[in-house]
């Protein structure tokens, strides 16, 4: 598809994959920088080639697992403190931006994909808390949140082909 024409389109796959780093910070870098380096987001020409380099989806796939074990750790700190929020932010607004560059709203790109980083960092927190309420620990809520994000940025993916 098409999406150079269709900016509310693309401002809304942008706050989606905001929302997607709020929930799982490295996992929307690594979805976009795989749609790059395969030829399904055209980055080149922009400040955001460097996402579709032959090295960078691995490296950012390295981070994103290490992510998800990280997380089950019980050291883990909130994703709500300031690190760890800002970090979302950040990986929202750049996600956002590459989804955005090809059809040169990536200013707009990057705000659409803050705003979904912030909501899918609260939403998500306040989520896997009543799941892992639900299931008496917090494992099974991990979980299914990581299954939520894994098929969120590939849903975003195709529709932004």
């Amino acid at each position: 598809m098409d999406l150079s024409g269709d900016t509310p389109m693309i401002f809304l796959l942008a706050l989606l994959i905001g929302v997607v780093a709020g929930l799982r910070a490295m996992l929307a870098p690594t979805a976009v920088s795989w749609a790059a380096h395969l030829g399904v987001i055209n980055l080149s020409g922009t400040w955001l080639a460097f996402l579709g380099y032959h090295w960078t989806p691995w490296i950012l796939s390295v981070a994103a697992i290490a992510e998800l074990v990280t997380d089950q750790l019980p050291s883990t700190p909130s994703r709500k403190v300031p690190p760890q929020f800002g970090g979302r932010i950040v990986m929202g607004a750049l996600s956002g931006a590459a989804i955005a560059a090809p059809s040169g709203a990536w200013i707009g790109g990057a705000v659409a994909g803050i705003v979904g980083a912030v909501a899918g960092t609260f939403g998500g927190a306040a989520g896997r808390a009543r799941l892992a309420a639900a299931f008496g620990k917090d494992r099974p809520a991990a979980f299914i949140e990581d299954a939520v994000a894994f098929l969120g940025a590939a849903l975003i993916l195709v529709l932004a082909m």
